[in-house]
């Protein structure tokens, strides 16, 4: 085999793994952005329910109720 053969086909490799690993990287950054949103999004719902759970507690709403009678 030819010296220039060799270095050829170890150039094209080599850019082709580059191509590889920088798609990689790409997809990765793109999934961890869709995780974070969904992460966020998760944790607005379960605000949400923990405060409706708080507000519909039995000592909270039997609170409200005498409260709204007594006025």
């Amino acid at each position: 085999m030819d010296l220039n053969l060799v270095v050829t086909l170890l150039t094209i490799i080599v850019v082709i793994l580059s191509v590889v690993v920088m798609v990689l990287l790409a997809t990765m950054t793109i999934i961890l952005i869709k995780v974070q949103r969904i992460i966020k999004s998760i944790d607005v719902i379960t605000q949400n329910v923990a405060s409706a759970t708080e507000w519909l507690s039995p000592g909270t709403l039997v609170g409200r109720i005498v409260k709204l009678f007594r006025k």
